[in-house]
This record gives C-alpha cells, structure tokens and sequence, in this order.
C-alpha cells in the first residue's frame, strides 16, 4: 500500500487541490446535522445521504430495511473490495435544539463532529472518485450505517459486514473528530440492564417492605467497590438509576444501566463474573424481591497490529497530510469487521471535542486535509 505514489498521480493531484478550500465540506456538514437523527430514528438522514450517492451515478445505491445506506463504485478486476463507513446516529434526541454557532476558528453544534462529519467526508470521498475518475481495482462500498451509539449496540454495521463480508478485504470507519488518531483495536464491551423489582408500598404504612431502588442501590455499591485491573485495562460505569413513583412510595421496580470494557477479552469475562455473582446475591437476599440483568449490549473485541499494511497505510496517508499520529484503544464500528478477522481501521477527519455535549464543535479548517489523508488511504487500500 504505497501513499507516496498516489500523491503524484495527476488525477489525484487534482483531486486534492479540490480540497483546499473547505466550506464547501463544512456546508455538507451541516446540511447532515441539521437532520435530527437519534439511534433508531436515523431514516430522514439516510434518505438525504442515499440521495447526494445516487446523484453522484455510483451502483447498487439502496437503503436496507434497518436504515443503512449503501452505495458501489465498481472496480475493474474481481477482487475483494473495500468497505468505507460512516454511522449515520447521535445520542441527541428528536427535539434537540441543533442551532449552528460561529465563534473563532470552531463550529459548534450537537452532533456535528460525531458524526455528522464523519458521512460528510464519506461524501465527499465518493464525489472526489466520481469527479476525478480516480482509479479503484477493487470494488469500494460507501456506506453510512445506524445504531453506532449506545444501545444501538453496533447493529447496523452488523448486518452490512453481514451482507458484504464475503465481497471486502478491508475497511475504513469514518469519525468526525480526532484528526490523526488511528484505531486498529477494539476494545469489548459489555451492557446490562439490571431490573428490580419488589413488594412495594406506602413509605409510611408499609415500612420494612422491601424497594426495588434500595435492593439496587445496595447492589450498585458493590459493584462499585470491585477491583478492576489497570493492565489490561479495564472499567466499568453505572450511567443510569431509574424507577419509583414518588418520594412517599416505596419502589416496586427500578432499573440501572451497567457498562464493563476492557482491552482483554479474559479480564472481561472476568468482571463479568463478578457482577454476576453479586446479582445472583441480590436476588436471594429476600423471597419477595427479584433482580435479573438484561444484555442490552455486546460489542466484540480484535486488533490487528500496528505492522499491519492498512494501519501503516493510514499512518502514511495522515503523516503526509501534516497529522501527529496518535494510536486510541477503542470501541467503534470497526469492532465488527475486527472481530470477524477483516482487517479494519477508524480514523478521524477534523479536530473537535465536546463530543455528546449540545456544545459539540468541530475545527473546519483542517477538513481538507482530513478527507486528502481519507483519499490516499483509501487509493492505497482499492488498489
């Protein structure tokens, strides 16, 4: 995967002197944000990014059942191509207030980083292929994808890596923000939904009676108080308690939400036995009172390694466009492709930060050259 002779490709020359000027990227930005698009609710833009593919003459251009957009340009022998993605959701909810904001060199707004920045450079890519006729001997699939965040649990990019992992050898995930930060391992990641429920009563009348909110706050505190390991790392967060009716009620059911990741899969299954063990002993520390735990999210682990051709092909394609290369533990939709032994890489495309705040911003400025590294990355891995 050589980035440096694709730089003097004339073609490809003129494709990134394309990129200099950024406002048209950042336009495209914030033409995706301004579609509200919580987890499970990302159809409106789907449409809007399946339109802007089909305008651009690419094949195959469908959206599935799910939501997930795909979209083919052709290579010109039969080998396995390359998979491009972006996940099309935020964790905002319908009615946010998605105002754009100037102030300095930053742009603010909900979601225009992750990861309304990430299906912009996904465009953007594809209209450079199409606009320059940039050479591609593999197939390359664009696809903007649901259900990256939260309890989405990665299931759109598990049906696409389900319909084409028989057709791609690679794969490129596309986040809006950190700008030469490479991801080529992917952490595990566990969620439980653990549910109380009790006796209830009037908090006067029926004093003693067991709560749902007290079985699980006890519960939570133990689970606080489990030693984890710093190597491999490991962690663990309670990010939500719900339940009860009102502050004179004693609760009849309550639920909170539990998030465990590691670096290792072994050290994984190992906190996840220790929770375990602790819920099978709330749930036997009185007759009347029952607590279970729900999978609600399993995202699976794998890496390749940094010696790999397609992390030092990014390497290659960010350091020429004047990035500091950062390599991140994480978990992204790469997860999926990793896990399954398809080589994979998350990159970002511009600065930014306050990333799930409604003070979200992005830095404009360097979104040309986040699409130049996406573009030479990408030569290098369809050709």
């Amino acid at each position: 995967m050589d980035i440096h002779r694709w730089r003097s490709h004339p073609a490809v020359q003129r494709a990134i002197a394309d990129l200099i000027h950024y406002q048209p990227i950042l336009e495209t930005v914030i033409a995706i944000q301004q579609v509200p698009a919580p987890t499970f609710a990302e159809q409106r833009r789907g449409q809007l990014v399946a339109e802007r593919l089909r305008s651009l003459g690419l094949h195959d251009v469908v959206q599935d059942d799910m939501g997930n957009v795909y979209a083919r340009r052709p290579g010109a022998t039969h080998q396995l191509g390359l998979l491009v993605s972006a996940h099309l959701d935020t964790v905002f909810p319908q009615d946010t207030d998605l105002s754009i904001r100037y102030v300095g060199n930053r742009v603010y707004g909900p979601g225009i980083g992750d990861n309304s920045t990430g299906v912009a450079a996904l465009l953007h890519l594809a209209q450079l292929y199409t606009q320059h006729d940039l050479p591609n001997q593999r197939d390359i699939w664009f696809v903007a994808n649901i259900a990256e965040e939260g309890l989405g649990d990665l299931r759109g990019m598990r049906a696409v890596i389900e319909q084409l992992r028989h057709t791609i050898s690679s794969v490129i995930v596309l986040e809006g923000c950190d700008f030469g930060t490479l991801h080529h391992y992917a952490i595990g990641v566990r969620r439980y939904r653990i549910e109380a429920t009790a006796p209830g009563g009037h908090a006067w009348g029926n004093f003693g009676n067991p709560s749902a909110i007290h079985t699980l706050v006890r519960l939570a505190t133990r689970i606080t108080e489990l030693s984890v390991p710093r190597h491999p790392r490991t962690t663990f967060n309670i990010g939500t308690i719900e339940g009860g009716t009102s502050v004179n009620t004693i609760a009849q059911h309550a639920n909170m939400l539990l998030d465990m990741r590691s670096v290792s899969a072994p050290a994984l299954g190992e906190l996840l036995c220790h929770v375990d063990r602790l819920i099978h002993a709330a749930n036997n520390e009185h007759p009347q009172v029952h607590v279970k735990a729900i999978s609600v999210g399993d995202r699976p682990s794998g890496a390749i390694s940094r010696d790999h051709p397609l992390v030092q092909a990014a390497v290659s394609a960010y350091q020429s466009a004047g990035a500091t290369i950062n390599f991140q533990q994480s978990s992204t939709d790469a997860n999926i492709p990793l896990s399954l032994g398809i080589p994979a890489v998350c990159v970002g495309i511009t600065d930014g930060g306050n990333a799930h705040r409604t003070d979200e911003y992005i830095v404009p400025e360097n979104l040309g050259r986040g699409i130049q590294a996406l573009l030479l990355l990408s030569l290098a891995a369809c050709n």
